[in-house]
């Protein structure tokens, strides 16, 4: 063989120094990922196989094995999948997979027992070898490769480079040989082994074997001295079920033993919040298992990584993260879809054309939103909704023929109490709704103290309507987007006519029209001092404490957040010109009206202005020009 040297990628090698030095707890969990990427390999070469049978034709029956050797002190865990290439093998192994050791690091937790399982959720199953093991042999043979000459080596001790070349090989597949640790003997222990495999793959559709220790009951005319003096004898026996837990009756299936396949599914150490397994008959068969993961994925905001179910054909696995099953905006979902209304030798491009993968996809988006509906029912919907309720308000504009459902799962804070807890649902808010009012009332801010203190809330709070606070980027856009909800129209804090309606009585309305003609000068005076800096000015129905606030024409107005996201992104914006709503009987309002001198009644009329634009954006364009007239009107 003629091997070749190679440095480790940098963040290869930090990550090998922290798996062999910091993680000291259950450290079984090399042999999981080792399994479940022996178990990929084989999925990947069945699908190919579907369309070039000749991939298999020397080796049909797939299967995974474990070999324990206490003398050489090694663990060989090897595969009949489809194998690696030297070029696949340096890629694979010697740089990281797509999530980025940067990105581990970041979640590392200090726990040691939780940080050992984040090592699956972010692609560095492989390098757990070196958890209990002082270096690593890897040989393989892609299914292929044309000739034995194209078997590969790749051979590490984990300190920051690797050796890797082509050698003879005759069986397509992969053996990872562990050389482990004197610390770690107890995995060359078949008893040790055993409990492990169990415990973690038992549930994988291949058969897992394991190099067991044969024992034979003595036979006619032997003791049990002979039997134990004659040489040990050995074989590979299946321990795994190697029944695929989607096709059995959920009858049958133990809560413990959907918790570990969901695991061995996502590669998460936690159980999931909940789960739904369903057989369907009729028109479409199809079997589903789904679960709601317990805590968002790293990359759950990051549109370019795949999300999706996996795709099985009558339990032959086609492919991973299968999009076209599942909306966007349910994208944090896990699990599988098995259906006999797809060909087997179905193709990628086809699956994106074919009308039943649209009707999986409607059938399965329904079945989610009903598992979360059942979940917003349980105290775990907290939980699902710190984690996952910024995806969801992404499915009233995405996916209008389940608007109405995804809204009954939405979640806000509201003027009710003193709280930033999103538990508010729109179904609460509405049968908490004052027998008059005919509103759903809603502000959008920067956070949630500016809206819990915004001025456009004092009139509502005085006459005791709930409004519903928002502050995450999202809001403003999924606000913009949805009109009503179960026949109640959406109407912003912030729009020119909150239309009250029957929520103003009549000596109300005639107190305010009183107002208008009352202070009409000095209305006027205002739009004067402020000329196109302002679209108009009018006395304020809305505040009670507050001297002034900004609005615009039935609500049409962008937050700062939104301006600031938009301008972020290179786009050119026009300046907004606001409505100027002023509180005629505010003392500043009073003392600016006093002001004989034109001059300094237009510092008056600027300052004012200018604080209703701080208070409803919590920044100015020209801060140092407002502090320049606050400070002539304090010097006087």
């Amino acid at each position: 063989m003629s091997a070749t040297e190679h440095g480790f990628q940098t963040e290869v090698t930090k990550l090998l120094n922290l798996l062999a030095n910091s993680l000291y707890s259950n450290k079984e969990v090399f042999l999981r990922e080792l399994i479940s990427n022996a178990s990929d390999a084989i999925d990947k070469l069945h699908f190919l196989s579907l369309t070039n049978p000749d991939l298999v034709k020397d080796d049909p029956n797939f299967k995974i094995r474990i070999r324990a050797d206490k003398e050489n002190h090694t663990l060989t865990i090897s595969d009949n999948g489809l194998g690696m290439t030297l070029e696949e093998a340096n890629q694979h192994l010697g740089t990281i997979a797509k999530s980025g050791t940067e990105d581990f690091l970041k979640h590392m937790t200090g726990d040691a027992q939780k940080d050992s399982q984040l090592i699956g959720q972010f692609g560095v199953g492989f390098y757990s070898s070196f958890i209990v093991s002082d270096k690593v042999t890897v040989l393989s043979r892609s299914a292929s490769a044309k000739s034995d000459d194209e078997g590969v080596m790749w051979e590490s001790a984990g300190e920051g480079t690797y050796t890797s070349g082509n050698v003879p090989r005759s069986q397509r597949g992969t053996d990872i040989i562990l050389h482990i640790k004197e610390s770690e003997s107890e995995f060359l222990d078949s008893w040790r082994l055993r409990q492990a495999i169990t415990k973690y793959s038992d549930h994988i559709s291949v058969p897992v074997e394991l190099y067991e220790e044969k024992y034979e009951a003595p036979k006619e005319g032997e003791d049990d001295k002979e039997v134990k003096d004659a040489a040990p004898k050995f074989e590979y026996v299946q321990v795994n079920d190697a029944k695929a837990l989607w096709t059995r009756s959920p009858k049958e299936i133990k809560p413990e033993e959907y918790n570990e396949f969901y695991k061995h599914l996502s590669s998460d150490y936690q159980d999931p919040l909940t789960y739904a397994h369903n057989k369907v008959e009729g028109e479409l068969e199809y079997t589903s298992l789904l679960y709601i993961p317990r805590q968002a994925p790293w990359d759950l905001f990051n549109r370019d990584n795949k999300h999706g179910l996996k795709l099985f054909v009558h339990r032959v696995f086609i492919m991973d993260e299968a999009e076209q099953f599942m909306p966007n905006y349910l994208r944090f979902v896990k699990g599988l879809v098995d259906t006999n209304a797809l060909p087997l030798n179905v193709s990628r491009e086809l699956l994106q054309e074919s009308a039943v993968t649209r009707k999986l996809k409607k059938a399965l988006t329904k079945r989610v939103l009903t598992m979360l509906d059942k979940l917003s029912k349980t105290d775990d919907y907290k939980v699902f909704w710190s984690q996952f309720g910024n995806v969801l308000k992404e499915g009233p504009v995405e996916d209008y023929s389940n608007r109405d459902a995804v809204l009954k799962l939405l979640r806000f804070a509201s003027t009710t109490d003193n709280s930033s807890e999103m538990h508010v649902s729109l179904e609460d808010y509405v049968k908490r709704m004052p027998e008059k009012q005919k509103n759903i009332y809603y502000l959008t801010a920067d956070s949630y103290e500016a809206a819990l203190n915004s001025p456009y809330l004092e009139q509502l709070k005085q006459k005791g309507i709930e409004v519903l606070l928002m502050w995450e980027r999202v809001d403003e856009w999924l606000m913009g987007n949805v009109n009503e909800f179960d026949g109640k129209k959406f109407i912003p804090v912030t729009a020119s006519d909150l239309e009250l309606g029957e929520l103003q009585d009549a000596e109300e309305q005639k107190k305010q029209e009183e107002a208008q003609t009352e202070y009409k000068d000095v209305v006027e005076r205002f739009k004067q001092a402020l000329g196109d800096k302002v679209q108009d000015v009018r006395v304020s129905a809305r505040l009670i404490d507050s001297p002034s606030c900004v609005v615009a024409e039935n609500g049409a107005r962008m937050t700062a957040q939104m301006r600031r996201l938009l301008e972020a992104s290179g786009q050119k914006l026009p300046d907004e010109r606001y409505i100027l709503e002023i509180n005629p009987s505010h003392a500043l309002v009073v003392k600016a009206n006093a002001e004989q001198d034109a001059g300094r009644f237009a510092s008056w009329a600027e300052l004012i202005f200018q604080q209703a634009l701080l208070a409803d954006q919590g920044t100015l364009k020209d801060p140092a020009a407002f502090v320049k007239v606050m400070d002539s009107l304090l010097l006087g």
